[in-house]
Formats: C-alpha cells, sequence, structure tokens
C-alpha cells in the first residue's frame, strides 16, 4: 500500500493531474468511499506501520483543503491527528501499552492542538456523522480524567449512525467505567462477535474484576486463538498468566 501511494504521488507530479473535485452530484458518494479509505490506511498504520500512517495524514489534509467545507473530511483528520498523537506511547519494548497505561509525558501535545482544532472546525460546519463523532470521543480520551457519561453518550450515537457491533462493544467498555463491570458484561454477552478477538479480550477483563477468574481465563485462552499481532499475543499472554492458574487443572 505504501508504495502504491508513493507511486501514485510520483505519477500525479510527473502527469500534472490536477486535485480536482467531482461533480456536485458525484461529490457524496466519492466522498465517502474516498473517506473510509483514508481511514483503513491509517488503521493499517496506526499498529505499527508509521509510513503509512503519516501517507493516510497527508491524504487527509488534502481532503480538507480541497474540501474546507466538509466537516466529515475535517472528522477523519481531527480522528487521526488525536490517535496518531499517541503513536509514541503505544509500544514500549515491542510490547503493547493500553491507553490507561500509557506515559502521557510521550504524547505529542502540538498533534493534540492540531486535532482538537480539526475536530472544533467540523462542528462548526454543523458534522454530525461518524468521522466526526469518533473525533470527538478520541478528544476525550486525550482528557484526564477521562469523561466516561460523555464517552458513552457518543458511542451510543456512533452505534446509531453505524449500527456496528465494534462500536457497541467499545460502548460496553465505557459503560463498564461508569456503571461498573457487571453493567458492561450484560451488553458484551448480547453481542454477535465471536470471531473478535477483542470481545473475547473485554469479556476476559469484565469478568476477572468480577472476581469471575476461571471464566476469565478461558475468555482470554479464546482470544488468543484469533490474535495474529505478536505484541498483542504477549499482552494476553501476560493478562492470563495474572489470572493465575486454573484449580481444576491437573
Amino acid at each position: 500500500m505504501a508504495q502504491r501511494l508513493v507511486r501514485a504521488k510520483r505519477k500525479i507530479k510527473a502527469a500534472g493531474i490536477p486535485f480536482r473535485l467531482p461533480a456536485p452530484h458525484l461529490l457524496e458518494a466519492r466522498l465517502a468511499s474516498v473517506l473510509a479509505v483514508v481511514y483503513l490506511i491509517f488503521n493499517e498504520g496506526y499498529t505499527g506501520r508509521g509510513d503509512l500512517a503519516g501517507e493516510a495524514l497527508w491524504l487527509g489534509r488534502a481532503l480538507v483543503e480541497l474540501m474546507p467545507d466538509q466537516p466529515e473530511a475535517h472528522g477523519l483528520l481531527a480522528m487521526m491527528l488525536l490517535h496518531d498523537s499517541r503513536r509514541e506511547a503505544r509500544f514500549r519494548d515491542g510490547d503493547l501499552v493500553l491507553l490507561a497505561d500509557q506515559d502521557r509525558s510521550l504524547w505529542d501535545a502540538d498533534e493534540i492542538a492540531r486535532g482538537r482544532a480539526a475536530l472544533d472546525r467540523s462542528l462548526a460546519l454543523g458534522g454530525r456523522g461518524p468521522y466526526v463523532v469518533q473525533a470527538a470521543i478520541a478528544a476525550l480520551h486525550a482528557d484526564d480524567p477521562r469523561d466516561w457519561l460523555q464517552i458513552a453518550v457518543l458511542y451510543g450515537e456512533l452505534a446509531r449512525l453505524t449500527d456496528s457491533p465494534v462500536v457497541a462493544l467499545n460502548r460496553a467498555v465505557a459503560i463498564a467505567e461508569l456503571e461498573g463491570p457487571e453493567a458492561g458484561l450484560e451488553i458484551v454477552e448480547q453481542l454477535d462477535l465471536d470471531g473478535y478477538r477483542y470481545l473475547h479480550s473485554t469479556r476476559g477483563e469484565l469478568l476477572a474484576r468480577l472476581g469471575r477468574a476461571t471464566e476469565a481465563r478461558d475468555a482470554y485462552r479464546r482470544a488468543l486463538t484469533l490474535v495474529h499481532d505478536d505484541a498483542e499475543r504477549r499482552q494476553f499472554e501476560r493478562r492470563l498468566a495474572e489470572l493465575g492458574s486454573d484449580p481444576s487443572s491437573p
């Protein structure tokens, strides 16, 4: 993907291809597709490919320059900037560090400020779409302490907009922080995401908080069967070890 992006930019420059907007009747459908692709590129880069994340940010800036009145373009850029600001704190000695455990002194304050400014611009334009909502959630996660009530409300709105069970899972995490692990677990148990590793790791964490260690270990073992990233695997293995051995095991 990174090589294709570089080749595409070289071709655009060499051929003098202008950046221009499609006809108005084509803009909305095309913009949604472009935003989705940029979002996917950033997500891939955020897991460790800094070059791809940088390309996605470049594309995001190009979009807001081309379409300064499109709130979702500003929302996507805001979300990417706010997430990217935590890049240096996400890993320690090759191991994944959860947001709550990250060293905030490693966060890029300038990038957070730029992300908040882009979010403010999207809201001023009347933005209420999924990228704007995700950017608002990311901005709240940059606060200390985090306002879990607002985060839960925004995840509820995002779930309404997207009808995504993954969003519902994130809302369950916020509800657990707000109302306790039992309330979060009640939501998790209703989600049809058996093939999604984070469902099981989240379920394992909530069960552990409730003192249901045997069930928590089973949940983390299920998560381990679905993981493909070495850093995530080590994280799940550490959490499983912290839960201790199963007394029923021989």
